[in-house]
């Protein structure tokens, strides 16, 4: 398996008090790791780090060997995220909004059945020229996770994608990771959901209080 995301004696913390310490960790091409843990440990931390939305005290973030920095376009066109769930522009309706999404990663005249696909997937055919204030925040959350995957991607970040989800939502979730995984897509899921975490993970880590990865297991 071809390592993709790597971070190498990572280090980081806010005004003083350590949040990541020494953290080492590396995403294969296919691969689904999984970080679980305490709220505050650090993990949606590592994810902003690997998206190049933080940089590092000190350690190295790189994709693919390159320094990850989310003003790279090398990591904008590679690196889908869902690192939380806002609202988007006011004025676009959510087929908008995934049309521009589509048609800034290259889908050009794809664009409109992918987007049509990707609103089937997500169940929001019926919400599609909806505007985010007329969203439930469960709507909310799938307009979200479907701009991550109306785009090409070589690596998903997604931090508690399952959260406002119903159980169906999330079982259909879990399904499109294992796609996403099948196709060579890289994913680095923070979750405290146990059966998401077992649905699609290849290796879990738990992220201490101390900012430290511990004890990696095998996963599905």
């Amino acid at each position: 398996m071809s390592a993709l995301l790597e971070l190498a004696d990572v280090r980081h913390g806010y005004g003083g008090r350590a949040v990541l310490n020494g953290v080492s960790l590396t995403v294969g091409e296919g691969e689904c790791v999984v970080l679980l843990g305490e709220n505050g440990s650090g993990k949606s931390t590592l994810l902003r780090l690997a998206a190049g939305q933080e940089l590092p005290e000190s350690g190295r973030v790189t994709l693919r060997g390159r320094p990850v920095s989310e003003d790279d376009w090398t990591v904008r066109a590679t690196v889908a995220t869902v690192l939380d769930s806002g609202v988007g522009y006011p004025d676009l309706s959510v087929r908008e909004h995934l049309m521009l999404v589509a048609l800034a990663h290259g889908r050009g005249d794809g664009a409109p059945d992918a987007v049509d696909q990707v609103l089937a997937e997500h169940h929001l055919t019926g919400r599609a020229d909806a505007l985010p204030h007329q969203l439930s925040s469960g709507q909310t959350q799938l307009m979200a996770l479907a701009q991550a995957f109306v785009r090409p991607a070589e690596l998903l970040l997604l931090d508690e994608p399952e959260q406002r989800l119903d159980a169906d939502a999330r079982a259909r979730l879990a399904g499109r990771l294992r796609s996403a995984k099948e196709r060579g897509t890289a994913v680095l899921l923070v979750t405290h959901n146990r059966e998401l975490a077992d649905a699609v993970a290849d290796a879990a880590y738990t992220v201490s209080g101390d900012g430290l990865l511990i004890g990696k297991t095998s996963g599905g």
